[in-house]
Parts: structure tokens; C-alpha cells; sequence
């Protein structure tokens, strides 16, 4: 059984058990999540489809931890016009860990 869910702009194949990385939430550790927007589910071989959301089905999780990701650098650089700027980046991440899929 697993469903494809949309959290922060990006969809996710989930199933319980699994853990992933998805874009930050203001939650924490430990905190309960749901998550509504449920584009696909298959249970087993009954094959459910959304359009665009099935609204009957919640995906439930629990935050594990708060990260970051590696870090990117963004060099900028213009010839002959003693122009450099150095600047970094690394992206906040929570790993959520799929505790139930309801239908």
C-alpha cells in the first residue's frame, strides 16, 4: 500500500514506515503531522486516483528531526570590473517518518 502526496511544491511516494525529507515545517520534534493533499492511492491493487486530491484520504506522520542541507555556494563574478561576491546557502529540511495511510 502507498499513496503519492504534495508537500512543498514537490510530491512524495509514500508508505508507512518510510522516512523523507520534505521542505521545512514549523513544527516540532516529535509533533503529529497529516497531510491532505493526496494525489494517488493504492491499496493492494485498488488503484485510486485523484482530481486533483482524493479528499477522503490522510497520509499521518511524526516529525523526527529539524535539518539543513549541504551547503551551496553562490559565486558571482564580473571581468575586468573587480566585481566578486561569495554568498551560501543550505536549505532547511524536516525528516518526517510515515506512520498511517487512511483511506
Amino acid at each position: 500500500m502507498y499513496a503519492i502526496i504534495k508537500t512543498g511544491g514537490k510530491q512524495y511516494r509514500v508508505q508507512v514506515g518510510d522516512s523523507i525529507y520534505v521542505e521545512k515545517l514549523n513544527l516540532e520534534d516529535g509533533a503529529a503531522v497529516t497531510f491532505d493533499t493526496v494525489l494517488f492511492s493504492d491499496e493492494g491493487g485498488d488503484v485510486r486516483v485523484g482530481t486533483p486530491v482524493l479528499g477522503d484520504v490522510k497520509v499521518e506522520g511524526k516529525v523526527i528531526r529539524q535539518a539543513k542541507g549541504k551547503k551551496v555556494v553562490v559565486f558571482k563574478f564580473k571581468s575586468k570590473k573587480n566585481y566578486r561576491k561569495k554568498q551560501g546557502h543550505r536549505q532547511p529540511y524536516t525528516q518526517v517518518e510515515i506512520t498511517a495511510i487512511n483511506h
